[in-house]
């Protein structure tokens, strides 16, 4: 593979400073592009004098900085954007912001500058409640909330522009991602996260439901060599799956992390199972994840320190947050 002028949108947050670290490692020049909405300055502290890596502090939704960043540009991976599911009911305009405008833009000037690439971070919350296991890409799109649909426009939007303009574009739906810099801070969210903090605090794991749900659980270093080796591939036009190629347990998890647990109510717009088929992918590029799930959460374990600081969420708190989850998804 030559090496290509590489743009990571979101390059300081949890999935994009991996992509970041994963390019520089295979000789790539990067330009990242990161406002800290949800970025962390930690996250690429590392790269402060890494000669291969550019940084520009900017909101994707600005045409001049996205204009100006996008210059000698071959490959776009497109990973900004605001996640969690909560405040995306109570605040839609900022995720249609974010996730649909700023696409936009970037899409925009991706094509003023004639890139090679442009790699989108899609997120399999457009299948909302699967019926098919393992799902494949074309099962019904269904968001749930706005989150899922903002993501999922985002993704129309880049299949339409490499339809219309002719540009060489892909949409990665990723399913559960997890690893070191995952978010320890803000909205009630991701269960690695509350689950390593409450373990850190020696607190009970708090778990939805009966904990027998599963999830397709992905390692990040295996996303990130998914984008790269996509981008390299001649993939085009269409949508994939990004899975571990497995679907596991909350039960499971509690188990590989080890400590008590303790119930709480099942939450609406919640899938049962997450479980991504991953055959396009691999047909089409040979990525397989390589990660196992065991393998993964001792990672996760070795780096728990990260979550010191975190939120230490109880049932109480968990259901002041997700007040609003209730309200809405409720049927």
């Amino acid at each position: 593979m030559s090496t290509k002028s590489s743009l990571v949108t979101g390059a300081a947050g949890f999935i994009g400073s991996h992509i970041v670290d994963h390019l520089i490692a295979a000789g790539h020049d990067v330009v990242g592009v990161d406002n800290f909405a949800t970025g962390r300055r930690e996250n690429i502290a590392h790269l402060e004098t890494e000669k291969r890596f550019t940084f520009h502090e900017a909101d994707i939704c600005d045409p001049k900085a996205m204009d100006r960043a996008m210059l000698g540009v071959d490959w776009v991976f497109h990973i900004a954007g605001i996640g969690d599911i909560v405040p995306s009911i109570e605040a839609p305009l900022d995720y249609h912001r974010a996730n649909v405008d700023g696409t936009a833009v970037c899409l925009e000037a991706a094509r003023k500058h004639e890139v090679e690439r442009f790699l989108y971070a899609a997120s399999s919350t457009c299948y909302g409640f699967a019926t098919q296991f393992p799902t494949p890409e074309d099962h019904p799109i269904q968001p749930e909330y706005p989150y899922a649909l903002s993501k999922y426009m985002g993704e129309e939007l880049v299949l339409h522009w490499g339809q219309v303009y002719g540009m060489s574009v892909a949409s990665l739906r990723m399913f559960n991602v997890y690893g070191p810099r995952s978010r320890t801070t803000g909205a009630y969210g991701a269960v690695f996260g509350v689950f390593l903090a409450q373990k850190l605090a020696g607190r009970a794991f708090t778990v939805v439901g009966d904990g027998e749900q599963t999830r397709d659980f992905t390692y990040v270093s295996d996303v990130a060599d998914a984008f790269i080796t996509v981008a390299a591939s001649t993939l085009a036009g269409k949508a994939v799956n990004v899975g571990s190629g497995g679907t596991y347990s909350i039960n499971r998890l509690v188990e590989l992390l080890g400590g008590e647990k303790t119930h709480i109510p099942k939450r609406p717009g919640e899938p049962d199972q997450t479980f991504a088929d991953v055959t396009r992918i691999r047909e089409a590029t040979g990525w397989q994840a390589k990660t196992s799930f065991e393998d993964g959460v001792a990672q996760m374990l070795a780096h728990i320190d990260n979550w010191q600081d975190a939120p230490v969420w109880t049932p109480d708190t968990i259901a002041d947050a997700t007040e609003g989850w209730f309200k809405y998804l409720s049927k």
